[in-house]
């Protein structure tokens, strides 16, 4: 039997006629940089005939790697949301970075995703990056499956690949195809739940032939299906309980099986293919159909309003409910990137953006096809599409309808770690400077801009030196602007490696009329120095309130109610404030536990006011008489050379300052990891390909801050 690769739906699913939410799937593409997400989804597009040519990356032709950008430098940088449709089924398809430096992407996008396919490479396996999105992944609770690809390489192994998810992300990976033929003689797949054959005949072929199972393969079929049902009844009741009475599992159970583990996330089935060579995609999407859950298929969302919370059911009847989880500006407009969680909105509605407290209008919605939309009357439940009108809504606001407010949770904004200081060539330009540098922050929100308080220099900071590059090139391209761009520089923080006992001050200001009096004590030390004894919060009961995020905590113990609750809050306020520039050098302060044990009130005098600016002085001055100390970010870099190369790169290395932490011979080149300060890394890059005759490749992930040595601390705070 001949499958035509266009093939038109023959059949609605019949729960998907009683309530068309069952037929939607929102999913992502997730993996490490050029393990082929992009490729698979040109294919994905290409068979279910919303294309009807198949784009490449390495001829700039993909839908969604549309930005000249990303076709310049072949990789994907900007999520890109398409929609497609299979079998009955409309499939919303975000296409994200592989790049960690464009990991805010990743994480937007997975905020509004019910499930995702992990593409990992058969040769290399699971990646740096991959492990990084997977764990993102399992932060949202993001069902997945996994799709092997490129198994038309040399070296490419499903066994080895399949082993690496299993020990390195942990799932019970859950194996139902087996390749047929290695490497260049990759032709297709056993489909081991209905033990039947895939075979794709040409090298480029869009179809393949469906028949019985290679006579050479029937055993390893046989044993691996055997391998297949025990490892899925040993994770799932019903199943356990047919394999126990018929020592085997019908097709059904295990098709069922496999979709409940995959929605629990006890295990994620795993599929093979060459996205390429245009094999495995059919049922990698057949694959998504039955496994990934559909919006009805995942919990309600919870938002609050009010400071009650509440939840909003995937309803199209309910009220309207929306989370923006993308902007972008083109020529034509704004466009609003929305998953709408519940009920239905309509061109010409007026929204609510809650955050804001602005009422927007809605002109037009849009189906989106990456930079192409087809324009639509109204939005449900479950959808994924862009809207244009809504002029004020930054990435992460919530719109919904203005007589039923709710507040849904944001995605996070990881904190940037590079800066760069940018201006324009010339004066005329000064303002489009300024204007580029909000439409830029408005569409990628883990971009900071600020000026610098010492130099008056506009200062730009992102997640990486790619990111940077990227964000100052769009720039120039999109407004025509000339701008000059500083060195880069790294995020540093202090800390305290000593703090002191004690600290009396006293804050007393008289100008006429009212004065400013407050009297604290406090005590400083490192965070990890004593244990945390609490999560409650409150005066005069020792317990601390941590801020997990700025990594400080603050707690009083001042007994007899000689500073009054709403004063201790005031000095924990101003103690935050000075968080913000550490002695050192300017650096935010990290890892600090204050402790107020004393002070003292004036009857009139004394307000929330002064005991904040004494919380802030006092904080100030224990800062300086205790023992600072700088920390640079740091990552952990994976590098993959050409054996002859590896003694020069091991020595760069170490000249960089890095750690090496492991290497591993893989076909003829080997994989060193290493952990590197971030500041190190600048021009890295070039370097390596010039010590590798252009063989060698890197990719760095952020690991957290490490105390910087004696000679940074000096050129640090010297500058």
């Amino acid at each position: 039997m001949r499958t035509d690769v266009h093939r038109q739906p023959t059949t609605q699913l019949a729960n998907s006629l009683t309530n068309p939410l069952n037929a939607v799937r929102n999913l992502g593409i997730l993996a490490h940089v050029d393990a082929g997400k992009t490729t698979v989804t040109e294919r994905i597009l290409y068979l279910t005939g919303t294309t009807h040519k198949r784009g490449e990356v390495h001829d700039g032709t993909t839908v969604t790697d549309f930005d000249p950008q990303e076709r310049d430098r072949g990789i994907t940088i900007f999520a890109a949301a398409v929609s497609c449709d299979w079998d009955g089924h409309r499939i919303n398809l975000i296409d994200t970075p592989g790049h960690v430096d464009f990991a805010d992407e990743v994480e937007r996008s997975l905020r509004v995703l019910d499930g995702a396919i992990a593409v990992f490479d058969a040769v290399a396996g699971v990646e740096p990056q991959s492990e990084s999105v997977w764990r993102q992944a399992d932060r949202h609770g993001v069902p997945r499956i996994a799709f092997v690809n490129k198994l038309d390489r040399a070296g490419a192994d499903l066994d080895a690949a399949v082993e690496s998810i299993r020990e390195r992300l942990h799932p019970a990976p859950l194996v139902v195809q087996l390749p047929i033929g290695t490497e260049d003689g990759f032709t297709g797949v056993v489909d081991l739940l209905r033990m039947r054959s895939l075979v794709w005949s040409g090298r480029d072929t869009d179809s393949y032939e469906e028949g019985p199972v290679p006579g050479s393969l029937v055993a390893e079929a046989l044993r691996r299906r055997g391998l297949l049902e025990e490892a899925v009844a040993e994770l799932h009741p019903l199943a356990l309980e047919e394999f126990c009475a018929e020592s085997t599992l019908s097709a059904r159970t295990l098709v069922r099986a496999l979709r409940d583990l995959t929605r629990t996330g006890e295990g994620v089935v795993v599929l093979c293919g060459s996205a390429y060579r245009n094999r495995g995609i059919e049922p990698l999407l057949e694959a998504v159909v039955a496994y990934l859950p559909s919006p009805l298929d995942v919990p309600a969302v919870r938002g609050t309003h009010g400071g009650v919370e509440q939840e909003r059911s995937a309803d199209p009847a309910g009220p309207f409910a929306a989370l923006v989880f993308k902007v972008n500006s083109t020529s034509t407009g704004r466009l609003t990137f929305l998953r709408v969680y519940s009920g239905t909105v309509g061109k010409g509605e007026a929204v609510l953006d809650v955050g804001t407290r602005r009422t927007e209008r809605v002109s037009r919605i849009l189906r989106v096809q990456a930079d192409r939309h087809a324009e639509v009357d109204r939005a449900v439940a479950g959808d994924i599409v862009a809207v244009v009108g809504v002029k004020a809504a930054r990435a992460g606001a919530t719109l919904c309808v203005p007589t039923a407010p709710l507040v849904l949770e944001p995605p996070a904004v990881a904190d940037p770690v590079v800066s760069v200081a940018v201006e324009a060539r010339s004066r005329t330009d000064v303002d489009r400077l300024v204007s580029a540098l909000a439409r830029l922050v408005e569409e990628d929100p883990s971009l900071v801009v600020r000026t610098d308080s010492e130099t008056g220099q506009t200062v730009l900071s992102g997640m990486g030196e790619l990111h940077l590059e990227v964000a100052v090139e769009k720039i120039r391209r999109a407004h025509g602007l000339e701008i000059g761009v500083g060195r880069p520089r790294v995020a540093y923080r202090e800390t305290v490696a000593r703090g002191v006992s004690g600290l009396v001050y006293r804050h007393v200001k008289q100008d006429g009329g009212a004065g400013q009096f407050a009297h604290v004590v406090i005590d400083t030390e490192p965070l990890e120095a004593a244990p945390d004894p609490g999560a409650d919060t409150g005066a005069d009961t020792g317990t601390d309130a941590r801020d997990r995020g700025a990594d400080f905590a603050f707690r009083s113990t001042v007994v007899g109610g000689r500073v009054p609750q709403e004063y201790v809050r005031a000095v924990e306020a101003g103690c935050r404030d000075a968080l913000a520039e550490g002695p050192l050098g300017g650096h935010p302060v990290t890892g600090v536990r204050v402790t107020l044990t004393d002070g003292a009130v004036h009857s009139k005098d004394s307000s929330e006011m002064a005991f904040r600016t004494a919380g802030r002085l006092a904080l100030r001055e224990a800062l300086r008489a205790g023992a600072m100390v700088l920390l640079e970010p740091v990552v952990e870099v994976t590098v993959t050379v050409p054996d002859e190369a590896v003694g020069g790169v091991l020595g760069d290395l170490a000249a960089r300052r890095g750690r090496v932490s492991g290497s591993t011979a893989r076909a003829g080149t080997t994989v060193v990891t290493a952990t590197v300060p971030l500041a190190e890394l600048f021009g890295y890059a070039t370097r390596l390909r010039s010590r590798t005759q252009g063989r060698g490749t890197f990719t760095a992930r952020p690991t957290g801050y490490a105390p910087a040595p004696g000679s940074v601390t000096g050129t640090v705070t010297a500058t």
